[in-house]
Order: structure tokens, then C-alpha cells, then sequence
């Protein structure tokens, strides 16, 4: 069991849209530490810092590429103690998303670029004491393999997740399909590798279910979205009920998952009711 939503939880406890969420690691750790905390207590074993956009490019935006150490390192250490503190054997696993922007020569990130980047990032997660690293959120196989790339040069022996997003009729939005990814991904030698975001259950279901058939043997990630999302009064709302999400998790499950989570939208009621399903088998 993996964990749920992190964004969707910090702003429910105040986060302003457009705001980082890692500038909550140092300004509201107790508010991160409750998200953790609600996510172990639904049952996750498997449970993700708050440094999705922790890379300086994303945080760059903010003008806070200078602390980038800072941020995450302390992420680690937050998560690492709530973890203890719970007494599960739960992983602390360093959650890395996507620098936001693309590589050349379709963009202007050079490939070195990107890849020192998230070296930096992994170094600072693995100063504070992360069990492995999740490679997330990806569209494009040269960010990641510049993502896994990096993280292998900071910290060579931690274990990394890779996924991507297949939100583009049944692709990534660079066109990546769900065989070419397991592939790839189970080449740059990821423990685990699968799909997270995009537009709910079905759509992850379809992409498991390709994955297991292009790589039998390979250990495969689901962690889906609650629902599709709905633009209401300009956000974006997530309405799957938690017992929807315990039917995918069973379904996902049966489809050759093994490491199973939730992302935007969810909650540890959501993760709670997965839970329930997915150790009562």
C-alpha cells in the first residue's frame, strides 16, 4: 500500500493555490506531518515526501532554488520521524516530480541540465534518510531517464519507482505508450515501475493491464487519480467516493499490481477503504 494525495491535503489545510508546497516543510511541518500521520494510519506502507516540486527548476518559480537541500532534506527528516514515531515499517520514499519543463532540442532544458538537477534533489532526500526514491508524473523518457540518471549519480544503492502519466488517449502527453514505458523504465533498471495521475481508475486499469502483457516479471505501480476531475467554480474536484477507489484497488490489483496507492483527490479515507479491500484478500 502506497499513500494517497499530498497537494489535495495541504489544501485543505490552508495551502493557497499557485503557493509551494514544499515552503511548507520548513513554515507548517506539523500540518505536513498530519497528512503522513493520516496516511499511515489508513494502512500505507509505502508513504511519499512533500517534494513533488522540489527540484530548483520548479521551485525556481518562487525564487527558491537556493533551497533546495533545505526543503527536501527536511522533508525526509519530517517524514522519516512520523514514520518511526508510528512503528509500522512503513518506507519513507523521496517524491520526485517533473522539472515542468521540456527537454531540448523540442525545449530549452538542456539534457546535463536536468539531469544535475535532480541529482541535487536526490542528494538532499538522501541526506535525510529516504528508504528510496519515486520518480513520478513523467510524460517524456529522456526527462526520466535524466530523473534516474541524476539520482543514480547522488545516491547510487537507493532503490527507485518510476512512473509516468498516460493522460493522452491511452499515452503520455509526449506519446509514450505503456509498453514502450515498462520497457524503458525496467531498462534504466527501476525496482518498480507503472502509471500515477491522469484520469482515473479505468485509465490506469488499461495501462497496468498493457504493462503486465508487455513485461510479465515486472513489479508493477498503480496510483491513481480519485475519479476523473471536474472543473468546478475554476478547480478542479475529484468525486470519487472511497468505496469507488477500493473497487480499482481490487480490480488493479488483480491486474498484476503490487505496489498500489492513490494520487489527486484521495485521502486517507480513501486509502482506509483500500486498505480494508487489499489485506482482506
Amino acid at each position: 500500500m502506497a499513500d494517497g494525495a499530498m497537494g489535495t491535503m495541504l489544501f485543505e489545510a490552508g495551502l493557497v493555490f499557485g503557493d509551494p508546497p514544499e515552503a511548507w516543510n520548513v513554515a507548517h511541518p506539523d500540518r505536513v506531518r498530519a497528512v503522513h500521520r493520516g496516511y499511515l494510519d489508513a494502512g500505507s506502507k509505502l508513504i511519499l515526501t512533500n517534494t513533488f516540486g522540489g527540484n530548483r527548476f520548479r521551485l525556481g518559480l518562487h525564487s527558491l532554488q537556493s533551497r533546495v537541500n533545505e526543503l527536501n532534506r527536511t522533508a525526509a527528516i519530517i517524514l522519516r520521524a512520523e514514520v518511526d514515531a508510528a512503528g509500522t515499517g512503513a518506507l519513507v520514499v523521496g517524491d520526485i516530480g517533473p522539472s515542468g519543463e521540456i527537454l531540448a532540442p523540442l525545449g530549452t532544458l538542456e539534457y546535463a541540465d536536468a539531469a544535475d538537477g535532480f541529482a541535487e534533489q536526490t542528494a538532499a532526500l538522501a541526506a535525510g534518510g529516504v528508504d528510496a526514491i519515486w520518480i513520478e508524473t513523467m510524460s517524456a523518457l529522456e526527462e526520466m531517464q535524466a530523473a534516474v540518471e541524476g539520482a543514480r549519480q547522488a545516491a547510487p544503492d537507493i532503490p527507485i519507482i518510476a512512473t509516468m502519466t498516460f493522460d493522452t488517449r491511452g499515452h503520455t502527453m509526449m506519446g509514450v505508450s505503456p509498453e514502450q514505458a515498462v520497457k524503458a523504465l525496467a531498462g534504466l533498471g527501476a525496482a518498480a515501475v507503472g502509471g500515477n495521475c491522469g484520469n482515473g481508475p479505468d485509465e490506469i486499469l488499461a495501462v497496468i493491464k498493457k504493462m503486465r502483457a508487455a513485461d510479465p516479471n515486472a513489479i508493477l505501480v498503480a496510483k491513481s487519480n480519485a475519479g476523473m476531475p471536474e472543473l468546478v467554480n475554476g478547480k478542479a474536484v475529484y468525486k470519487a467516493k472511497p468505496e469507488a477507489m477500493a473497487d480499482y484497488a481490487a480490480q488493479i490489483r488483480d491486474a498484476g499490481a503490487r505496489v498500489i496507492g492513490a494520487c489527486c483527490g484521495s485521502t486517507p479515507a480513501h486509502l482506509k477503504a483500500m486498505a480494508d479491500v487489499l489485506l482482506s484478500a
